[in-house]
């Protein structure tokens, strides 16, 4: 995300920043709703489906921010998914209208004090990087005037089919071993492999990209890969927390590729709350993971190799 008209924060709001994110999120978990799935082509959705990006950079936002940004756009009923800073719209010969109010879309990163740098010199230990974050305030397309034209261009919609390709070139390209057949979908770690339904077995055909992607995203953090924690069991604080990098990195990558479903994992939805109760970063941590998996999925080109998907003969079609 762009870093213009960064604040810095003093140590203490950080916690006050990570609280702020928490409670939204929490809300809208407590009632009822995904923050990363957002109704896309209703009434209350104008803008297309698509990660929010920056206008000026044409950098797409991550982690939280995408779900911070996705519920403004519904909340403000904005027809696009880009955004400005205040500096950027004037940058591009527009403005922010006035009266418009922003939208609070954050920046993580670490330093090395200078103290601890000295302390590291002299006693011969690594020094310790501080966790930091950065508030950004940045206005949507339809917030801002005189921009030039182009920058109001929506993407065209997509083509609907029972498997979409770009899906189906993805996971052949990502060397992923994917089967499809049975009536469940998982992710086994032991033997590295994910099987999932086909399509035929879901009430809407559609929905099979989300729980394909799902798992694909479980996948992404075996050892030889991103190298994630998949050492939670069913019920714990860890699975839980698994579970939710791997709904919100499908969700990322259902968004890139303009891929519309509605299934949800709604059954999972209280573990998730208190996972978020008791640690008010794990909602920043689980989404920045999230990024990184949909990225490691994303950035597999299609590039012709032989099929990784293996399809079973039988259909239980009253799975999913």
């Amino acid at each position: 995300m762009s870093r213009q008209t960064a604040q810095a924060r003093p140590g203490a709001d950080r916690g006050s920043l990570y609280d702020e994110i928490t409670t939204k999120i929490l809300a809208e978990l407590e009632a009822g709703r995904l923050p990363w799935v957002q109704p896309w082509g209703t009434a209350a959705a104008k803008a297309p489906l698509a990660l929010p990006k920056n206008a000026a950079t044409g950098r797409a936002y991550s982690g939280v921010n995408v779900l911070i940004l996705w519920g403004a756009v519904i909340g403000g009923g904005f027809p696009s998914q880009s955004w400005l800073t205040f500096r950027q719209a004037l940058s591009l010969g527009g403005h922010v209208r006035k009266g418009e109010r922003g939208t609070t879309v954050v920046y993580a990163d670490r330093f090395i004090p200078d103290d601890e740098k000295k302390r590291a010199r002299e006693t011969g230990e690594e020094a310790q990087a501080i966790p930091f974050l950065k508030r950004f305030t940045v206005f949507n397309l339809a917030q801002c005037e005189d921009l030039p034209e182009e920058l109001a261009v929506a993407a065209p919609p997509p083509t609907l089919s029972l498997i979409e390709p770009a899906v189906e070139a993805l996971i052949k390209a990502s060397g992923i071993d994917f089967r499809i057949g049975g009536n469940r979908a998982f992710y086994v770690p032991a033997q590295d492999y994910v099987q999932v339904p086909p399509p035929q077995a879901f009430f809407e055909p559609i929905n099979w990209h989300r729980t394909a992607l799902h798992e694909c995203s479980h996948a992404s953090g075996a050892a030889h890969r991103l190298n994630r924690d998949l050492s939670g069991s069913f019920g714990t604080k860890k699975y839980a927390f698994e579970e939710l990098v791997a709904e919100i990195s499908a969700a990322f990558c259902c968004a890139a590729l303009g891929i519309v479903p509605t299934v949800r994992h709604a059954d999972y939805i209280g573990s998730w709350a208190e996972v978020l109760r008791e640690d008010n970063r794990a909602i920043v941590r689980a989404a920045s993971q999230a990024s990184k998996a949909a990225d490691w999925l994303l950035n597999f080109p299609p590039d012709g190799r032989q099929s990784a998907i293996v399809g079973e003969p039988s259909i239980d079609r009253r799975a999913a």
